[in-house]
């Protein structure tokens, strides 16, 4: 009789620390999306900004070797991430192409210009920064015109500042309710070893004597349940890159495994604080009050 109640209670016992890590893995599950979603924001913010264009329209009279030194000084602008030249030829020719139809032989001539799609940098991808560049090349010979379109980029800069703002909003708001969820389960799974706590601590063990393997499990399952949410998180993102394989220009590895770590650390640290409170609540409590 006495083995069949050991073996009950080691079983109780068990399904606790069982349904502990899953709701703990849970957790950490929202905290990892949420943690890749940060990461995309500032990747997509920086896709976006990278990809504004700014167009320099080319004269028509420059020579090809002055156009050339120009595209190089572009170049080693700290401001621009790369250039493309587009001569009038190619421009015709991928004009015809879209068009579906040869434009240059309908009218007798080409009308298009040699361009400069200059793509910068995404810390310079504002306006202020642009006027100084556009202010900067205009004084080439080569330059004729430099186009760009400042509604847009002010749109682009403020939408994504009032992205940034909602989603460390929501970041925070939801770490405390993770906190709070972990805590609250925490204790529940201690509440169930109450009895056991206060045995111990009638028998004369001291406190942290006490504490030590409850804090160990504890670290134990909070290890657990963040390689599970790691695991699940890694499996999203496969899926993901296996359905939409455009998202493979917004992962970032040492970034996901900030990400990961992350988790090993959240999980550990606040699985064992809430465990050292409420180990500690216990101890404090008279036997009576156990019963409530």
């Amino acid at each position: 009789m006495e083995e069949f109640e050991v073996s009950d209670a080691s079983k109780k016992t068990k399904t606790v620390y069982i349904s502990t890590i899953i709701s703990i893995a849970l957790v950490l599950l929202m905290l990892g999306l949420l943690g890749l979603v940060l990461v995309h924001a500032k990747n997509l913010s920086n896709y976006v900004k990278e990809n504004i264009v700014l167009n320099i329209i080319v004269d028509e009279g420059a020579k090809e070797a002055d156009v050339l030194a120009f595209q190089k000084e572009l170049n080693a602008n700290p401001a621009v991430k790369q250039t493309q030249y587009v001569n009038k030829e190619l421009a015709a020719r991928n004009l015809t192409q879209d068009l579906g139809e040869d434009f240059v032989n309908f009218l007798g001539y080409n009308p298009l210009t040699s361009t400069f799609d200059v793509y910068l940098k995404a810390e310079y991808a504002n306006n202020k920064s642009i006027d100084a560049l556009k202010t900067s090349i205009s004084k080439n010979p080569v330059v004729k015109e430099v186009v760009y379109q400042s509604s847009l980029i002010d749109m682009v800069n403020k939408n994504i500042n009032t992205i940034g703002l909602i989603i460390l909003a929501f970041a925070a708001l939801l770490l405390i309710i993770s906190i709070a969820l972990i805590n609250n389960t925490i204790r529940l799974a201690i509440y169930s070893q109450r009895f056991l706590i206060k045995s111990m601590q009638l028998v004369g063990a001291t406190k942290n004597f006490i504490r030590r393997p409850f804090l160990l499990y504890a670290a134990l399952h909070g290890l657990i349940a963040a390689f599970i949410a790691i695991i699940i998180l890694l499996a999203t993102l496969i899926y993901a890159r296996k359905e939409v394989p455009e998202i493979i220009i917004l992962n970032n590895y040492q970034e996901f495994s900030f990400v990961f770590i992350g988790l090993l650390i959240v999980g550990i640290f606040i699985t064992g604080i809430s465990t050292w409170f409420a180990v500690s609540r216990y101890l404090r409590l008279k036997s009576y009050h156990l019963y409530r």
